[in-house]
């Protein structure tokens, strides 16, 4: 990584969100916060990420989510996020708010669908070497990042909607080396819309990298800020080339609102 991947338009940008009264910065998980890996359940947010997200999370008036396709009890092991951190999981079908936040409950024939998914899946996935099957609340996935060639990649994923297509009540998402299928209609962006309508903020910020995280920009308003991570076709205003690089974005929010915040006063209180 370059040492500067913000463009000053960019840098601009950052500054101006940060000025506002209060901020929500939602933050996709793969590919965003952690590198893409082979292996979905080794990803950990890349330490200067993890840095910025802890510096962001203390300071007031800032809410942090994160917004990600992972189930959430993934999110909660393996994105380390601080205290007070909302998590949004399953493309929005999950949400953790607090202890007391309601668990993802599925009708009998969500359930009977989301069964019927992963059979099939698993199925399709037992013919090739390198497809594996991800098991979530919502539905299931199938990867195909661990085989080599593309043009057998591409077979599985052609056999796989091909299946789908044809259970009620399964809905198909793609996204890079993965095909899922959710039980419960649900996207990052009207996550996202909820969460503003929940915290009010003045201000909303949301980076990602995937086909999936464009409902998320798409809700972008006037005062928000939306940045691509990696290469392909977005509705984001801004791009960053690689995961590392969304920590300069967040450290420019973070020197932002600790300048404008007033320090508390060492002087003794009489």
């Amino acid at each position: 990584m370059t040492a500067d991947a913000l463009s000053p338009e960019l840098r601009a940008a950052a500054e101006r969100f940060a000025a506002a009264d209060s901020l929500l910065i939602c933050l996709d998980f793969d590919g965003c916060v952690a590198e893409l890996v082979a292996d979905a359940y080794s990803a950990r947010p890349v330490a200067v990420n993890a840095e910025a997200i802890r510096r962001l999370a203390p300071l007031k008036d800032v809410t942090l989510a994160y917004v990600s396709g992972r189930p959430l009890v993934d999110l909660q092991n393996q994105a380390d996020p601080p205290e007070g951190t909302v998590l949004v999981g399953s493309h929005g079908a999950e949400k953790y708010l607090g202890p007391d936040s309601p668990g993802l409950e599925l009708t009998a024939a969500q359930e009977a669908a989301r069964t019927e998914v992963a059979d099939v899946l698993e199925q399709i996935a037992g013919q090739y070497d390198g497809a594996w099957v991800e098991h979530k609340p919502a539905g299931a996935a199938i990867h195909v990042r661990h085989i080599d060639d593309d043009q057998a990649a591409e077979q599985v994923l052609n056999e796989a909607r091909a299946a789908l297509s044809v259970i009620d009540g399964a809905h198909a998402k793609e996204g890079k080396k993965i095909l899922e299928a959710v039980v419960v209609l649900a996207t990052k962006g009207e996550a996202i819309q909820e969460l503003r309508e929940l915290l009010k903020p003045a201000a909303v910020f949301f980076a990602g990298d995937d086909v999936t995280d464009e409902h998320g920009f798409a809700v972008l308003g006037d005062g928000d800020l939306g940045v691509k991570v990696g290469e392909g076709d977005t509705a984001a205003e801004f791009r960053i080339p690689e995961p590392a690089a969304l920590a300069q974005v967040l450290n420019v929010v973070a020197e932002a609102r600790e300048s404008a915040q007033p320090r508390e006063s060492t002087q003794p209180r009489h």
